[in-house]
């Protein structure tokens, strides 16, 4: 095969394409990104139950607490709302003692995990009634005391926060979390929470957050995904209750607790108490943002729930319907807005002086024009809302959840004909694709020919070998390499595509409602996937501009970029056959020589793992440019060949 590289630039790669999508599914977020490490730590869970159009929710405030040891007498526990810490999250814990050392315990997903020389806060509030004792804390494995510290002085009559430092000799594996009255009495506990010191920013946990850096991610997509529509309305994600005081953002069950619920399981499953704490709301995934140095694209609900589960909505004539319209321009002034604004000085107040620069929303997650859901006339009354005061806001529409439909064809067909009179309607219209690997390989040209009026944002794609609950070995290089073939396609058009994120971002091994997904993780480790890394090499091996190609006999997939400030080429190339592939590079640029090699190979069905994080990753090697460069590709491999040229 041979590739002749011109001179000629081509279209500009918009700065930040490759980004991420984060949606707190397969407890990404509590129980994962968040660092926090105790469950239901404001007794306030609900157990969730049903199938689509027929829901239910039973509190159930002490999931995830229980007297320890498991059988100890005279330790009894109860939740109490006659004296709440606050009145947005009511309930409590009321924890007596008959004797002392009763104890009680946080089950903390799988337990608790601490690392010699990291420091772990533990806090909460308490009170008392009488209780004149103390309190210790301390984590337990096999019976044996692994940390500890003590609260003093004696527990104050008002609700008073408490905090505690633990640190460990020897790591400690998915330990119990105890809380321990060292007398008889009662005390009262609510928002216990431990979080260790090394969590960035405080909030989020390291390993994670780091995988993501090595991203180098354009921009950030939050809070999801079905989650911003809820199973109902009530249950949708409410950005205003995410902000303020953690301790009083309202507990809100998660639209994935019902996930592959039916009759045989009795309309229940082992999730149904995934929450959201909200511990980690919309200034935190800001927060993150101008961490990683990624765009936010906040996207909002429109007054639909989730149309896979529901026919829930508010019409657009209701005066509820303003209520959305205005958590939009809300939205917009908390993140930019001035300190006599009311959000902006929320902003203030919590913490951040300087604006966040919110330049981009998304409207609405994946809705599609139907009987029950008038999606565009929805999105239109958005848009002109928030352009008669945000003129120069971007706003991502929705071309529905699949590519293949006629919700995908009809919404083009909106987007188009609204745009010729008024070309600020939508900056990029959200894509979604879930599909076969096959599908990825054949569909390399999918852009080539599209019109080039409207850009695209490819929110949400992945190739699937299959899906379903806790299932890691469909992360698989065969996969990956798929996804990388198509990549190609996406980044030759860049001047159309502007956005591109795989999905789902992360999953808990054992607690995953949805496989595939792009980082996988357990209590105290985490690993990328084949994906994860054909996501990096893109997001870190990628020019300014494309260079003009010419080819007669285009045998793989490929793409060639530059940078010209610094002066470096990027060759991509993807051998999805079974055979070894030979290329010829020919280019009318001066190259020095110097150069670099980035590849991943391996077979279809190899994956990574906790115990192999990086069994199929990139490896880098130095390479010799020559002009023509012979360059050959074993089969099933990724290259991204790193060329130095020279300006003459």
């Amino acid at each position: 095969m041979k590739i002749q590289i011109t001179d000629k630039p081509g279209a500009p790669i918009s700065k930040g394409m490759i980004g991420l999508f984060f949606e707190d599914i397969n407890y990404g977020l509590d129980g994962g990104l968040h660092a926090e490490m105790i469950e239901n730590r404001s007794f306030e869970f609900m157990e969730a139950r049903g199938d689509k159009g027929n829901f239910s929710e039973t509190y159930d405030g002490l999931y995830g607490w229980s007297a320890y040891p498991a059988r100890a007498g005279g330790a009894r526990l109860q939740i109490q709302t006659v004296h709440p810490q606050n009145e947005i999250n009511p309930h409590y814990l009321e924890f007596t003692a008959a004797e002392a050392g009763n104890a009680f315990t946080n089950k903390a997903y799988d337990g608790v995990s601490l690392k010699p020389g990291v420091q772990y806060q533990v806090s909460f509030y308490a009170r008392t009634e009488g209780y004149a004792g103390g309190i210790e804390i301390s984590v337990e494995k096999n019976n044996k005391v692994m940390a500890q510290a003590a609260i003093a002085p004696a527990v104050s009559g008002e609700w008073t926060r408490y905090t505690a430092q633990l640190s460990c000799s020897e790591p400690v594996s998915y330990g119990e979390f105890v809380i321990r009255l060292d007398a008889p009495g009662t005390v009262y506990f609510d928002f216990i929470s431990m979080l260790p010191s090394d969590a960035v920013l405080g909030l989020f946990r390291r390993d994670l957050v780091e995988l993501l850096e090595e991203m180098k991610p354009g921009f950030l997509r939050f809070p999801g995904g079905c989650i911003v529509e809820g199973y109902s309305l009530e249950n949708r994600y409410q950005w205003k209750r995410s902000v303020g005081a953690a301790e009083q953002r309202k507990n809100n069950s998660s639209r994935w607790a019902m996930h592959g619920n039916n009759e045989e399981n009795q309309y229940t499953s082992e999730y149904s108490h995934y929450n959201q704490s909200l511990g980690i709301g919309f200034y935190e995934y800001f927060l993150l943002c101008e961490y990683l140095g990624a765009r936010p694209i906040p996207v909002l609900n429109v007054g639909l729930a989730c149309q896979f589960q529901s026919t829930e909505h508010v019409g657009v004539d209701e005066a509820a319907f303003q209520e959305y319209i205005q958590d939009a321009l809300d939205l917009l002034e908390f993140a930019n807005g001035t300190a006599d604004s009311e959000w902006g000085r929320l902003r203030m107040e919590m913490g951040h002086p300087e604006p966040f620069g919110l330049e981009m929303i998304g409207i609405g997650n994946e809705q599609w024009e139907c009987e029950h859901a008038d999606f565009f006339t929805r999105y239109e009354l958005f848009e002109q809302a928030i352009h008669a005061q945000y003129p120069s806001v971007q706003l991502i529409g929705s071309a529905g959840p699949d590519i293949s439909s006629v919700h995908y064809s009809q919404a083009w067909e909106y987007y188009r004909k609204r745009t010729e009179d008024n070309p600020n309607f939508v900056y990029a219209v959200d894509e979604h694709y879930y599909v076969k690997p096959e599908w990825l390989c054949s569909n390399v040209h999918f852009y080539d020919h599209y019109p080039r009026d409207i850009r695209v944002f490819a929110g949400e794609y992945a190739g699937h070998y299959g899906n379903g609950m806790n299932a890691p070995h469909f992360n698989s290089w065969g996969a990956a390499l798929a996804e990388a073939a198509f990549l190609t396609g996406i980044e030759r058009n860049a001047d159309i595509v502007v956005l591109a994120s795989y999905a789902p971002l992360f999953a808990r091994l054992g607690y995953a409602q949805w496989s595939p997904d792009m980082i996988w993780f357990d209590g105290e480790s985490s690993y990328g996937t084949p994906s994860y890394y054909v996501q990096q090499m893109y997001s870190t091996l990628m020019g300014t501009k494309l260079l003009q190609t010419v080819n007669e006999k285009e045998e793989i997939p490929f793409t060639v970029s530059y940078n010209e400030a610094e002066q470096v080429i990027y060759v991509k190339l993807v051998n999805t056959l079974e055979r070894t592939v030979q290329v010829e590079l020919k280019t009318e640029m001066t190259l020095t020589g110097r150069g670099e090699v980035y590849v991943m190979q391996g077979q279809e069905e190899e994956v990574n793992s906790i115990q192999t994080p990086r069994n199929i990753a990139p490896h880098c090697a130095p390479l010799e440019t020559a002009n023509p460069l012979m360059y050959e590709l074993g089969p099933k491999s990724f290259h991204v060949l790193k060329m130095d040229y020279r300006r003459t």
